[in-house]
């Protein structure tokens, strides 16, 4: 097998492990850890502490280690909020949060960094196009690394619907799930009765045994990138220093686009935040029990990544504006419908088509969202998804900070001003657009091959 391929095989089947262990755990955290909103705190922690990490810490991390060893250190703080589940408490879940939010910006970095790399570098043997060749690396990387929110959320179900623990909902457990959810613990005597503490551990091992094999798959396997080559060696000299990335961030915000993508960029993160720390919880986890959020999570993951695939290829056909209208269209209606269902356990396939319409809507947001920032800001792409990771994180953060707090028919809205703001926003910079290049037609089609590759650094 050709060395380059082997590697971006190595770090598909890593990211593939490490994240079946991760995503499996965040769907379950509003459910599993849901005393004193310890579960929900916990993620808001993470991504607060993903802001400041994406700001510092990815290229000195890189230019330090080199990309191999950054990848495999930020594995282990992955681990690190692995094991602190085992003893879930303010005292290990929180630290253990901030140590993988400081991890998860230079793991994506370090990735994005060495496929780029490993594209060029063969392209060059090769004789072939670098960026045909970076954006084959990173479909094979997506096609293996999309699956891990099915094969996560398909374990925590499997083992946690061994439970013997079956309780009977009664009606009047049902009246505190859904939209005007009961702002107390109640939910955890119905249903949602947590598993035992033999099934968590089962669980967490398996998880905790996942990341471990993450990391030593990249250790043994992964070649580090060779320090002679000309072009890493300008990486490595061009890096930005701690302060220079900083003020790059900020000073981007002079551009009004940028400023004006903030409402829709935050609106990604609060939609994320809303279906794995609210829709599993309320919806879910009340009116069915904790062992179906893996299925309702695998249903999710399954259409986004399928949406994901099918609107990067005919994008170049519709165009984004009419992506963008079906995704608005989509998680306005899903908005609504959740404001007037009352959820209920003979509605078992409602809950599914919920999680299928949001994992529609996901794809365009995440895939669209990351286009337009390249299409935009082509000559200040660093600094742009600076933004992009800054604005998203912050939105998971208000997001999974108020979760506790409010009760959910206030959070939809919330969703739903957002998603109207974001709309109108996004038409000012399309006008912008057009008004600025008239006649010329969109740069969709243009930049939809490189953006793929781009989009993914995210």
């Amino acid at each position: 097998m050709e060395r380059n391929l082997k590697n971006v095989l190595v770090i598909s089947f890593g990211f593939l492990l490490l994240f079946t262990a991760y995503g499996g755990l965040q769907s379950l955290q509003s459910s599993l850890n849901s005393e004193e909103g310890l579960g929900v705190a916990s993620l808001s922690v993470l991504y607060a502490a993903l802001i400041l990490s994406s700001m510092f810490l990815p290229p000195i991390l890189i230019k330090k280690l080199g990309c191999k060893w950054t990848i495999a250190i930020s594995m282990c703080c992955y681990i690190a909020f692995s094991l602190g589940n085992f003893y879930a408490s303010w005292y290990t879940l929180i630290p253990t949060s901030v140590i993988l939010g400081l991890g998860g910006a230079p793991l994506w970095s370090a990735k994005c960094t060495y496929l780029t790399i490993a594209g060029t570098s063969y392209a060059e043997k090769a004789g072939k196009n670098a960026k045909d060749i970076i954006n084959q690396y990173f479909g094979v990387f997506f096609l293996v690394f999309q699956s891990s929110g099915i094969w996560g959320n398909l374990i925590s179900s499997l083992i946690l619907s061994q439970s013997s623990t079956k309780v009977e909902i009664s009606e009047e457990d049902l009246e505190c799930c859904g939209a005007y959810n009961c702002l107390t613990d109640t939910t955890n005597t119905t249903g949602s009765a947590k598993p035992s503490s033999s099934l968590i551990y089962t669980l967490l091992g398996v998880y905790t045994a996942s990341g471990v094999l993450a990391v030593l798959l990249v250790i043994i396997f992964l070649d580090q990138i060779k320090s002679d080559q000309a072009e890493t060696e300008k990486e490595k000299l061009e890096a930005p220093s701690f302060w220079s990335a900083f003020l790059a961030t900020f000073r981007h915000l002079k551009d009004r686009r940028q400023c004006l993508l903030i409402p829709l960029t935050m609106y990604s993160g609060f939609e994320q935040g809303f279906l794995s720390g609210d829709y599993t919880k309320v919806y879910v986890t009340c009116a069915l029990g904790i062992q179906y959020v893996g299925y309702v999570m695998i249903c999710f993951a399954a259409v986004n990544s399928t949406c994901s695939l099918l609107f990067g290829k005919i994008s170049q056909f519709t165009g984004r504006k009419l992506l963008f209208a079906l995704a608005t269209v989509t998680n306005t209606a899903c908005i609504i419908a959740l404001l007037l269902w009352k959820p209920h356990p003979k509605q078992l396939a409602v809950f599914f088509v919920f999680s299928a319409l949001w994992g529609l809507s996901d794809a365009v947001w995440q895939t669209q969202t990351n286009g337009l920032y390249g299409i935009l800001f082509e000559k200040h792409k660093e600094a742009a998804f600076a933004n992009y990771r800054l604005w998203e994180s912050l939105g998971f953060v208000i997001a999974f900070g108020y979760s506790t707090k409010l009760q959910a028919y206030i959070k939809l809205y919330i969703l739903l001003s957002v998603l109207a703001l974001s709309m109108v926003t996004y038409g000012a910079v399309e006008y912008l657009e057009a008004k600025s290049s008239p006649g010329t037609p969109s740069a969709t089609n243009k930049e939809n091959g490189r953006l793929r590759s781009q989009e993914t650094c995210m």
